[in-house]
């Protein structure tokens, strides 16, 4: 399987069932940027369950190539999220084992949300040990040949994949919470994380 797919931010399972489950991974690098998708979001599990983390970017009343946007400066929404990924994955078995690895993602000052979104899918593919080395697209189709069309990920309200239970840390409080950010397998399942994207199944 050679997929098409959109990096987003800390994506969620199914992103990294395709990648796992793929034999060349092809990164969107010519799309218009769409607010309110994956692109600049990711969902968790909080204590009060599933809660939202946004990056902010800067705003541009026109189409703007999501390889052009910048992100935003003027508060430190890096710490915010460190702290929210603190407080809801702290207790989980393999927070601690991993933290170093991603601490980058929160300290280091990207200018743009792309580079920033491929770093986090390079850091995480590292700590599943998957091979990473994706192509990058050189210019924009509606519709690919040769490729199977992932794109649709990035936009979560369209990405109605249902995957197997794993054990998360406040699920006695509010049950299985299906489809997160890759970051709520990877703190609950740790060096397990990669078998279990490879035996999932995933529909368009």
């Amino acid at each position: 399987m050679n997929i098409l797919i959109h990096p987003t931010y800390f994506p969620s399972i199914s992103h990294f069932v395709a990648m796992a489950k793929a034999d060349t991974v092809t990164f969107e690098m010519e799309d218009n940027f769409q607010k309110q998708t994956n692109r600049n979001r990711l969902y968790l599990y909080s204590p009060n369950g599933v809660f939202l983390l946004n990056i902010p970017v800067k705003s541009s009343n026109s189409k703007q190539m999501t390889k052009d946007v910048k992100l935003e400066t003027t508060f430190d929404w890096q710490k915010q999220h460190f702290k929210t990924l603190e407080a809801s994955y702290r207790n989980s078995p393999f927070f601690e084992y991993y933290e170093d690895a991603l601490m980058p993602i929160f300290t280091k000052k990207h200018t743009f949300l792309m580079d920033l979104n491929i770093e986090t899918i390079e850091i995480v593919s590292k700590c599943l040990k998957l091979d990473f080395a994706p192509q990058k697209t050189i210019e924009y189709f509606h519709e690919v040949n040769g490729l199977d069309d992932f794109r649709v990920l990035a936009n979560g309200k369209k990405d109605t994949n249902t995957f197997s239970s794993y054990t998360q840390v406040f699920q006695e409080k509010q049950g299985f919470i299906n489809n997160l950010s890759i970051l709520d397998l990877l703190f609950n399942e740790g060096r397990f994380a990669l078998d279990y994207l490879k035996n999932q199944t995933l529909h368009l």
